[in-house]
């Protein structure tokens, strides 16, 4: 056995064991990209595993280099971080795939837009709308008054028409939202007041009402429903939406002003939390809610919606300047996570993006690839009535694999700038599809050798090798085969360990 010590901790190991194994034994998550136990070892590539040993100034690759008696190996120093995070952006300096669409990026109601299109294609109304219920509380409506940027930002847009996602929306709505009734987690005992019942009040109510809270809703109107009231709106659209608010246990009570009719400060004592979603109060001078004995003003915390007066939240035209539906139904959901984080104890911050990696512009032959399996151009008039034929023709231009993937995890623990090395020139985007599902994306490849060296081990007849040389060298099957004749036996295993999705079901 070997001793050492990673990060002034003892560990003993056995002999011929790597600094890896070691800290691995530790319970140290050093990252890996190009390291597959049994398959391949000792050949190290991505270089986001290294670590400094005996001070030595240089830095080694923890997945190859061998434990010696009296090691001191350094892990989490800033100097290897930096290191580490530099290796990841050198990747991404030739990686190219977007892990968000962008139509999901640019919606601020949080719809998951990408996997909402394709339950739709292939069909499946009551899952679609049970997915769009997770994310927002007013489909019928936002599927007719929304800006709809997630239109603007559609790639296919470029090239021949944006997919119609608004006119999805509306249509998966109408034909299945009423019947939908989302299940709630057990009563917590909390509660929770509202003031103000427009978009960002009820999305807020619904979405805490599913967490286990009671929920009571004030609003100066004998209905709820706010500005959405004034929008043009087919009858029962809007009342339809907010149904499945009541469904779930909204209590409603109208006719109420704050200030007038009730003060913050009666409020406060009988509710475990309060949420301001009335317009036009930020900055509010606090005796204007009736609170005659304060002279403050109310300050909003842009990180987590919480107002300089304990336990009271305020979001919505609250605190914008300006009135966006879409924006204030997303704006009700950040605001019952914040809450919940309140009432659970713990802190919430909102604002933070999600690490994603972007597409360039595409050229006019990239643009066909991508689009290879879609459905044809039509125009938003043809698709009247026909959601699931506008749905065949999103191009999944989202990573197949942005969910598991190991580079995007990586490289969000650690803070890279996906642009950091982005030059003038890049790779072509190209899509390679495998009869019986398996898709190669070679843009989201990081020549990590692992599926060649796991077709290699299957002993494929062809298989998988490195084709070129320096900055051109690429993964490709030998003698100009195809995908399918290099991964005749263990394709799904390629996909599974795949550390980019850059090999993945067509799904």
């Amino acid at each position: 056995m070997i001793k050492l010590t990673i990060d002034n901790r003892p560990v003993e190991v056995p002999d011929g064991s790597t600094v890896l194994d070691a800290a691995r034994s530790l319970g140290l998550n050093i990252p890996t990209l190009c390291f597959l136990a049994g398959v391949k070892e000792n050949r190290p590539s991505c270089m986001a595993c290294v670590v400094r040993v005996n001070g030595d100034t240089r830095l080694v690759p923890s997945c190859s280099t061998r434990v010696t008696a009296g090691m001191v190996v350094a892990s989490e120093t800033p100097d290897v971080k930096a290191a580490r995070r530099a290796a990841l952006e050198l990747l991404f300096s030739d990686h190219l795939g977007d892990c968000i669409s962008v139509c999901q990026r640019a919606c601020p109601a949080h719809l998951q837009i990408p996997e909402t299109i394709r339950l739709v294609a292939a069909g499946k109304m009551d899952e679609a709308i049970a997915l769009v219920k997770e994310n927002i509380v007013f489909p019928g409506v936002l599927g007719r008054i929304c800006r709809a940027p997630c239109e603007q930002g559609c790639r296919r847009k470029q090239y021949d028409g944006p997919v119609a996602i608004q006119l999805i929306e509306r249509e998966v709505a109408d034909l299945a939202g009423q019947r939908y009734v989302p299940a709630c987690a057990p009563a917590t005992g909390k509660r929770v007041a509202i003031v103000g019942a427009g978009a960002t009040g009820l999305s807020a109510a619904f979405f805490l009402l599913k967490l286990g809270h009671r929920v009571t809703v004030f609003d100066d109107h004998a209905e709820p429903g706010g500005q959405m009231r004034a929008a043009a709106l087919p009858a029962g659209v809007l009342e339809a939406d907010i149904e499945t608010i009541r469904q779930i246990g909204l209590e409603y009570r109208g006719s109420q002003r704050l200030g007038q009719n009730f003060t913050l400060d009666e409020l406060r004592p009988q509710y475990d939390a309060v949420v301001l979603a009335v317009g036009g109060m930020a900055q509010t001078d606090y005796r204007q809610l009736g609170a005659a004995a304060t002279e403050r003003t109310i300050r909003i915390s842009p990180v987590n919606f919480e107002t300089s007066v304990p336990g009271v939240f305020a979001g919505g035209t609250c605190i914008r300047a300006s009135y966006d539906p879409a924006r204030s139904v997303g704006d009700g959901k950040l605001l019952a996570e914040c809450v919940a984080g309140h009432l659970a104890g713990r802190s919430v911050q909102i604002g933070v993006k999600e690490f994603t990696s972007t597409i360039p512009k595409l050229t006019t032959e990239e643009y066909r690839q991508l689009l290879n399996g879609a459905n044809s151009a039509l125009t938003v008039h043809e698709l009247i009535g026909e959601a699931q034929t506008a749905a065949g023709r999103c191009c999944h231009c989202d990573c197949r694999a942005a969910n598991d993937c190991k580079l995007r995890v990586v490289a969000e623990n650690y803070g890279v700038n996906p642009k950091a090395f982005a030059g003038e020139h890049r790779r072509a985007f190209e899509i390679i599809r495998q009869p019986g599902g398996v898709i190669f994306e070679p843009g989201k490849c990081i020549s990590c050798g692992i599926c060649v060296a796991i077709a290699a081990q299957a002993q494929e007849p062809l298989g998988l090798t490195f084709i070129g040389r320096g900055f051109d060298v690429k993964v490709g099957v030998p003698l100009a085969g195809t995908l399918a004749d290099g991964l005749q036996k263990i394709g799904a295993e390629c996909v599974r360990h795949c550390p980019t999705g850059a090999l993945e079901f067509e799904r």
